[in-house]
């Protein structure tokens, strides 16, 4: 049954044209022009966040995805355990998650995932948390 409604919900995007996030109950929708976020749930725009990506020599993948996985307490395998709260993973290793580093917000600084204020990210979480990893999209554009 699952498969088959899978298969309606796809023939459905297909057939009039829309994205798999216009389908998602939640959707955090990251530009890397403006290091902003928008969080849109149910169609309607409910936060608007400053945000860091990639830095320079490092990268933020542009495109869309459906989480993968929340990690409230997550750290870094990568970086030396440096913490990264209220993660939500999309790709990969790619996640949106918390920070410390709130004065670099607005502007490059990360190796790749997408930083938000600990505040922001904890609001995100349990919102994303309501609507379920299957519900939940992260697009990230230029």
């Amino acid at each position: 049954m699952r498969s088959f409604t899978s298969l309606c919900v796809a023939v459905g995007l297909f057939c009039f044209g829309l994205s798999p996030a216009a389908a998602a109950t939640l959707v955090a929708k990251v530009s890397l022009s403006t290091q902003t976020m928008t969080v849109i749930q149910r169609g309607e725009v409910r936060y608007f966040w400053p945000v860091s990506t990639a830095r320079d020599g490092k990268v933020t993948p542009t495109g869309s995805w459906t989480a993968k996985q929340f990690k409230r307490h997550h750290r870094s395998s990568r970086y030396g355990g440096a913490p990264m709260p209220y993660s939500i993973f999309y790709s990969g290793n790619f996640a949106v998650h918390g920070t410390n580093s709130v004065s670099k917000l607005g502007s490059p600084a990360s190796a790749g995932c997408i930083r938000l204020s600990r505040a922001n990210a904890a609001t995100l979480f349990s919102m994303a948390k309501r609507a379920g990893l299957r519900n939940t999209m992260v697009v990230v554009e230029q």
